[in-house]
C-alpha cells in the first residue's frame, strides 16, 4: 500500500474515532441536558452539533468541484437557536447527515484527488489540506462536546479512554498484548 492510499485509510480511521468518541460521550447525556448552554458566551451540545452538521455539509458536498463554504450555509444560525432541532433523535440524525457527508466523500477520493487543489471561502488548499484542516476542527469540537457532557452527567461518567487513576493496570493489560496495529477506534478498549 502506498503512503497515498496509507494516508486515506488513515483520516478515515481518525474521523470513525473522534465521532466514536463525541457518540460515547453524548449517549450518557438525557434529552435536555443537549440544549443547555452555561452563559450567552457557551454553545450547548446541539449548537455544537449543529455547527459541525453545517460544516460536514458545505465542505464535502461537491468536494472537488464547489468551494468548500457553500452559498447556502448559514453558519452564525448553527450558533443560534438549538430548538431548530426539537429532540435529540432529529439532532443526531442530522449529526449522522453530516457524517455520512464525510465518508461518502472521504470513500470517493483516490490517491490521485490528494494533490488536487480545492477552495474554501476562495482559499486554494490541496485536498490533504483540507481534511488536514478538517480533521483538526472536528476533535476540536468533539473535545467541547466531551467536556460539557462530562459537566452536565448527573450520574457516573464512562469514561472514553483510559479510566481516571487506572493507567498502571491499563498498561498492563496492554503490554501482555502481542504487539500489533490496531484501528485507533480500538485503542482505548
Amino acid at each position: 500500500m502506498s503512503v497515498s492510499e496509507n494516508y486515506l485509510a488513515s483520516i478515515k480511521k481518525q474521523f470513525l474515532y473522534y465521532k466514536g468518541i463525541a457518540e460515547k460521550a453524548m449517549d450518557q447525556l438525557n434529552e435536555e441536558q443537549f440544549f443547555i448552554s452555561t452563559n450567552e458566551d457557551t454553545n450547548s451540545i446541539a449548537n455544537i452539533v449543529k455547527h459541525l452538521h453545517g460544516n460536514m455539509l458545505s465542505r464535502f458536498t461537491d468536494f472537488l468541484t464547489t468551494d468548500g463554504e457553500k452559498e447556502s450555509r448559514n453558519r452564525d444560525g448553527e450558533f443560534a437557536n438549538p430548538e431548530a432541532y426539537t429532540d435529540k433523535d432529529t439532532l443526531l440524525s442530522e449529526w449522522k447527515k453530516g457524517w455520512d457527508c464525510l465518508f461518502n466523500t472521504l470513500d470517493s477520493l483516490t490517491v490521485e484527488n490528494l494533490s488536487d487543489t480545492i477552495y474554501i471561502r476562495g482559499e486554494g488548499q490541496t485536498v490533504i489540506e483540507a481534511i488536514n484542516r478538517q480533521l483538526a476542527h472536528y476533535p476540536y469540537h468533539i473535545g467541547q462536546i466531551v467536556f460539557y457532557a462530562k459537566q452536565l452527567k448527573q450520574s457516573p461518567w464512562q469514561s472514553l479512554s483510559v479510566p481516571k487513576n487506572q493507567s498502571e493496570e491499563y498498561n498492563k493489560i496492554k503490554f501482555a498484548e502481542e504487539k500489533a496495529k490496531r484501528d485507533p477506534s480500538d485503542l482505548h478498549k
